[in-house]
C-alpha cells in the first residue's frame, strides 16, 4: 500500500489537491505500521494481559508458585498475569495448550518435570517436554525423602537396609510415575533390596498410613512430609538432595550413605511455547530470578521446602535437556514392570 502511494505522489499529473490527500494516507500507513511493528517488538510487550497457564488444580504447590511470581511479574512489568487452572492427565492437559499457543509472550506455563519430564512417557503426549517449549527459568523444588513411622526400628538408612533382608518391606509414594516412585526405585536397585511400591493417591494418604503403621514406609516429597516431621510423627531417613537441607541438618542424604544416583527434586518453573523471542525470554529470566531474591519470596519457598535456583535460560533449557535424559529410561523401565 505504501509503495502505491509513493508511486502516486511522484506522478507529475497530480493535482496540488489529490497530491496533498496522498501525502496523508502516506503519513497515516507509515504511522500504522509503525505502530505494529512497535506493538510486536518484544521490548514493547507486554500490551494486554498474560495467561500463566497451571497444569493442576488450585491449592497445589504448582498453583501457589504460580500465583507468588504471577504477582512478581505483574509488578515488574505493570500488566496482569492471570493465573488459569487447567488441570488433568498429570498435567499434560494444561502444558499441551501451551505447547500450541502463539509465541508471543502472553501464554506462559508454571510447570516443572511432572508434566514436561515424567507425564510425557506414563501417557502418550502430543508434545515433546524439550522441544515444543521455549525454557525460561528454573524456580526450584524440594527433594524427596525416605520417611517411617517414628515406632520403626530403622533409626537410621543401614538399619532400614537391614530389615528389608528379613522381612518384606513397602514403601508408598504420591503415585504411579511420580518422582517419589522414582527415586525409590533407583534407591531399591543401589541397595539391591526387595523394597515394594504401593502406589497411592496423592501423598497425604501414603504419609497418613506410614504415620498410622500400615504402611513401613514412604518416599514423598519433603514439603508433603515437612507438617509431620516437625510434629515428630514421621523419622527422615534420608534426602534425594545432593546436599544435607538446612531445616533438617541432623538427616543425611542418599549419597552421603552411598548410593550417589539417588538424587532427585521436584523441580517447578516457567516455560511458553517453543519459538519466544530471545529478548523477551531474557526479560522474562531477569524478572523471575529477581522474584525469586526478594525476602518475602525466598521465606515463601523456605515455608516448602523449597531452595530457589539461579540459571540463566540457557541454562535452564540444558537442564531440562539432562532431567529428560536421565528420568525418561527410569520412567519407561516403570511402566514396563506396570508398577
Amino acid at each position: 500500500m505504501r509503495r502505491l502511494l509513493s508511486d502516486w505522489v511522484r506522478e507529475p499529473s497530480l493535482t496540488p489537491w489529490a497530491w496533498r490527500s496522498a501525502m496523508l494516507l502516506l503519513a497515516v500507513c507509515s504511522m500504522l505500521g509503525q505502530s505494529e511493528a512497535g506493538a510486536q517488538t518484544p521490548s514493547a510487550w507486554p500490551q494486554r494481559p498474560v495467561r500463566v497457564i497451571a497444569p493442576f488444580v488450585a491449592g497445589g504447590t504448582t498453583d501457589g508458585l504460580g500465583r507468588v511470581v504471577a504477582q512478581k511479574l505483574a509488578d515488574e512489568f505493570h500488566q496482569s498475569f492471570v493465573v488459569e487452572n487447567r488441570g488433568g492427565a498429570g498435567g499434560l492437559i494444561g502444558a499441551e495448550i501451551v505447547s500450541r499457543a502463539a509465541p508471543d509472550g502472553y501464554t506462559l506455563l508454571i510447570s516443572g518435570i511432572a508434566p514436561l519430564i515424567l507425564a510425557p512417557v506414563m501417557t502418550q503426549a502430543s508434545f515433546d517436554g524439550l522441544r515444543d517449549f521455549t525454557h525460561i527459568a528454573l524456580l526450584g523444588g524440594p527433594p524427596d525423602v525416605l520417611v517411617v513411622p517414628t515406632s520403626s526400628e530403622a533409626r537410621d538408612l543401614r538399619a532400614f537396609i537391614a530389615l528389608t533382608r528379613t522381612a518384606s518391606l513397602s514403601y508408598g509414594s504420591a503415585g504411579s510415575g511420580t518422582q517419589g516412585q522414582l527415586v525409590g526405585e533407583l534407591f531399591r536397585r543401589a541397595a539391591g533390596i526387595n523394597l515394594a511400591h504401593v502406589p497411592y493417591k496423592g501423598a497425604g494418604p501414603a504419609v497418613a498410613d506410614v504415620i498410622a503403621g500400615h504402611l513401613p514406609s514412604a518416599v514423598v516429597t519433603v514439603t508433603a512430609a515437612l507438617g509431620n516431621l516437625n510434629a515428630g510423627k514421621l523419622r527422615a531417613l534420608a534426602v534425594s538432595s545432593r546436599v544435607r537441607m538446612a531445616d533438617f541438618p541432623d538427616v543425611p542424604t542418599f549419597v552421603e550413605a552411598g548410593f550417589g544416583d539417588v538424587l532427585g527434586v521436584v523441580w517447578f518453573s516457567i516455560s511458553g511455547p517453543a519459538g519466544m523471542p530471545p529478548e523477551l525470554v531474557q526479560r522474562l529470566n531477569g524478572a523471575v530470578r529477581n522474584a525469586l531474591r526478594q525476602p518475602d519470596v525466598r521465606e515463601r519457598l523456605r515455608r516448602e521446602s523449597i531452595e530457589p535456583n539461579d540459571m540463566s535460560a540457557s541454562q535452564f533449557t540444558e537442564f531440562v535437556r539432562a532431567e529428560q535424559a536421565r528420568w525418561t529410561p527410569v520412567m519407561r523401565t516403570v511402566v514396563a514392570a506396570g508398577n
